[in-house]
């Protein structure tokens, strides 16, 4: 059994920033998989993409992350388009992929499933169902609430939330979801509403202005971490969750998971691509980091 197994489409990403433009891999399952694999814990990515793209998972696994490959026709190809502060972003969606399957992950058992749905129907409601019979599960609810329309991301509302989130014990998402998935701009009744619904950890991230996590009827107020240099923004949401998860799973307190998964963030945004740090310089930054003078 591993500690935990991500389950997600590995993707094939055009980032453009103000600066540069890159193809390269990504996707939750990609980052989440990066940021995890110097950690101390066993774990295991489950994956779809086409034979085309198989050199990202070699890349993976060259690093000694084990892979599931569940063998599909395409993969999913994003376009990312940052801003110039690297907080909001445009997206394309040129190409998607088949949904995960029950029967897909009958014989895979983990502690801690964390799902990274990138579209709404890469994981169906029977699946989440399904593995919360047997494990945690941990859901970045961003793909929930996507919708193609002419290769354009458009923002639509989850249809099953209701009876899906009472199967959810971490949810992670960023205010401007946290707003859409709840119906509530107030972020803290937003959180309230998630709990109510089922969801035992919420954590909600306001990229460079940090974030807020609450569980049994309690806030915890997280910092964020000011990068030396701000490079690539993307991928950072699943960097953070990463180590939120990590420490969870040691059974860290929710206040330092959450200021170790920020802190990873930080260190992840710096240069492009994924994070290939190790726990300690995450702990060194919380160490010496000392807040800018206003």
């Amino acid at each position: 059994m591993y500690d935990i197994c991500c389950i997600g489409h590995i993707t094939l990403d055009k980032v453009v920033t103000p600066g540069a433009e890159k193809h390269m891999a990504g996707g939750t399952s990609f980052y989440f998989s990066n940021a995890i694999r110097n950690m101390d814990v066993s774990y295991c990515l489950v994956t779809s993409l086409a034979e085309d793209e198989m050199s990202f998972v070699k890349e993976l696994t060259d690093k000694g992350i084990e892979v599931i490959v569940l063998p599909g026709k395409y993969t999913v190809y994003f376009e990312n388009t940052y801003t110039q502060d690297l907080n909001n972003r445009t997206q394309r969606v040129l190409q998607t992929a088949d949904s995960f399957t029950v029967e897909q992950l009958s014989h895979v058992t983990a502690s801690t499933f964390h799902l990274g749905p990138l579209l709404a129907d890469d994981i169906p409601l029977s699946l989440i169902k399904s593995l919360a019979q047997r494990a945690k599960v941990s859901l970045d609810v961003q793909g929930y609430l996507r919708k193609v329309v002419n290769q354009r991301v458009i923002a639509i509302d989850w249809i099953d939330k209701i009876e899906a989130l009472q199967y959810v014990h971490f949810l992670k998402a960023d205010d401007y979801e946290l707003a859409l998935l709840t119906g509530v701009k107030d972020v803290r009744q937003g959180c309230k509403k998630l709990s109510n619904w089922g969801v035992k950890e919420v954590v909600i991230t306001f990229g460079s202005n940090g974030s807020l996590i609450y569980a049994d009827n309690k806030f915890y107020e997280i910092p964020s971490y000011k990068p030396l240099v701000e490079t690539d923004a993307t991928g950072c949401g699943d960097t953070y969750i990463t180590g939120y998860l990590y420490q969870r799973i040691k059974g860290s307190a929710i206040e330092y998971a959450g200021k170790f998964g920020a802190a990873m963030a930080s260190l992840k945004i710096a240069s492009s691509g994924p994070f290939n740090g190790t726990e300690k310089d995450i702990v060194m930054l919380l160490a010496n980091y000392k807040v800018p003078a206003l």
